[in-house]
């Protein structure tokens, strides 16, 4: 059995489990991905996970689970960190352009370096701040990046009109939920059940708030 054997495994059932299809070679480059992880983890600590296994739920299939709530042909992920989720997503699904945004140096190199091994032409990094890049998006991502108003107040210029923000969370945030800011309302909150993970993980969808005109528009 190679090395790999039990990451594909792993990665195979989990898939099944969130009723993702995703074709072989697209599976040897999520698993190409991690092994990027792994080797450069050693020397630049991208992520307190170690274990490759652990990786596939934690990194891969928690990432992976969100899929069904991405919407449009443009994505930008903030606070991306080692690519999560933007990179997984990226490999399950075609999108126009997907921008990768972490101040973070090192992160940004390896970054970098994933979207050229991995042949990602569509993905761009930006190493620099939220609140400093331009762009509009119709989907915006952010896992564990900064409450909800902290992250809307830095990147919410980035979410087209109709576009859908998606903040990962762990448990339910409720007391985030009562502090939005003004301009944006809550569209659901989803609760995520990832395969080989016992916490709690959840989705708020976040949009732009529409003006009593446009309510009427649409009623």
């Amino acid at each position: 059995m190679s090395e790999r054997e039990p990451l594909r495994q792993r990665l195979a059932s989990g898939l099944a489990a969130l009723q993702i299809s995703i074709d072989e070679p697209t599976i040897e480059r999520m698993l190409d991905y991690v092994g990027l992880l792994v080797r450069w983890n050693a020397a630049y600590n991208l992520t307190s996970v170690r274990d490759p296994l652990d990786m596939v739920s934690r990194h891969l299939l928690d990432s992976l689970a969100v899929l069904p709530h991405v919407t449009g042909a443009r994505l930008a992920d903030l606070g991306t960190g080692a690519g999560l989720p933007g990179i997984p997503l990226a490999l399950a699904r075609t999108f126009d352009d997907v921008l990768l945004v972490d101040s973070n140096g090192k992160k940004a190199r390896f970054l970098r370096e994933a979207v050229r091994r991995l042949g990602l032409e569509r993905v761009r990094v930006a190493e620099s701040r939220a609140e400093s890049v331009s762009g509009e998006f119709d989907c915006v991502t952010a896992r564990a990046f900064a409450t909800l108003s902290d992250m809307l107040a830095w990147g919410g210029h980035l979410l087209g009109p109709e576009g859908r923000w998606l903040a990962l969370k762990g448990r339910f945030p409720q007391d985030e939920l009562d502090t939005m800011p003004a301009g944006f309302e809550i569209e659901a909150v989803h609760r995520l059940d990832v395969p080989g993970l016992e916490a709690e993980r959840h989705v708020v969808v976040i949009r732009r708030r529409r003006s009593p005109a446009m309510q009427g528009l649409e009623s």
